[in-house]
């Protein structure tokens, strides 16, 4: 069986189990079961936007199945990977992968199972703790997303991965997160401007009108790919309600509100 091992325990959250256990109950402290089918949740160190993370998984309705979408930060790997098999590690234990899921996914002649991808990429596995708080049992896939310029070649791709994502979640009842934070290291009152038009695209469901806002506006979503996969998605399966669930920014936690990076958790169902 592949393992894989965290990468960033001990930096973005506890290395150690019962102290992360302590932490996700402090952050899931009056967050509000769901009934979602997909959710935008941060993937910042814990102290920053776990509060954040917390209420986009506690929204989500009960499955033991998830497909898991995030940014590549390192640009390793192939353009749209997957592991389609084995475990990945964290200090509450193991996340075994979903094969079946994995196949389904793989008929998409975009997407490649290429783990290289995900050694050194956070952006996934910082969700893992939250479900396996609140979900004791489940299996996921895992799907690393190297965003490209907001062009309409790779908005098309995304459209396409989104319908075949929005195929395996209705065969295997799944959920779906695409990981992003929103405006990075703006005065706050610019970044909630700038997330503002972006968000309101999402509401919408208008991808197209998704890129071509984060494109006028320079906008610095990380994980505009993961979120326009998502959007796809939800369209296909014919979800329409969309809503900001919570927001914060890493000014909440050190009082710096002239250089933030803005989290945002959303539910679509």
């Amino acid at each position: 069986m592949r393992t894989r091992n965290p990468a960033v325990a001990g930096m973005f959250y506890d290395s150690g189990k019962e102290r992360l256990s302590k932490t996700l109950e402090k952050l899931f402290s009056g967050t509000k079961q769901g009934n979602n089918a997909a959710v935008i949740s941060p993937h910042a160190g814990y102290v920053y936007s776990g509060r954040t993370a917390a209420h986009a998984a506690a929204s989500l309705k009960p499955s033991g199945k998830f497909i898991i979408m995030g940014p590549n930060h390192s640009s390793m790997g192939n353009r749209f990977s997957i592991m389609a098999e084995g475990e990945w590690i964290t200090p509450l234990g193991p996340a075994r992968i979903d094969s079946g899921i994995a196949k389904d996914l793989l008929r998409c002649d975009l997407i490649s199972e290429d783990a290289l991808a995900h050694v050194r990429e956070h952006s996934v596995e910082v969700q893992l703790p939250f479900l396996q708080h609140i979900f004791t049992r489940f299996e996921f896939v895992p799907l690393c997303v190297q965003n490209l310029e907001y062009s309409e070649g790779f908005l098309g791709e995304c459209i396409k991965i989104g319908e075949t994502i929005a195929s395996a979640m209705k065969s295997h009842d799944a959920r779906l997160i695409a990981s992003s934070d929103f405006s990075h290291y703006l005065p706050k009152e610019v970044a909630e401007k700038k997330d503002s038009a972006a968000i309101e695209m999402i509401k919408k469901g208008d991808v197209n009108g998704f890129f071509r806002v984060l494109e006028k506006n320079d906008a610095s979503v990380c994980g505009f790919g993961p979120i326009a996969i998502l959007m796809s998605a939800m369209k296909k399966l014919g979800f329409s309600k969309c809503e900001v669930i919570n927001h914060t920014t890493s000014g909440d936690v050190t009082g710096d509100d002239s250089s933030v990076v803005a989290y945002y958790a959303i539910g679509f169902r």
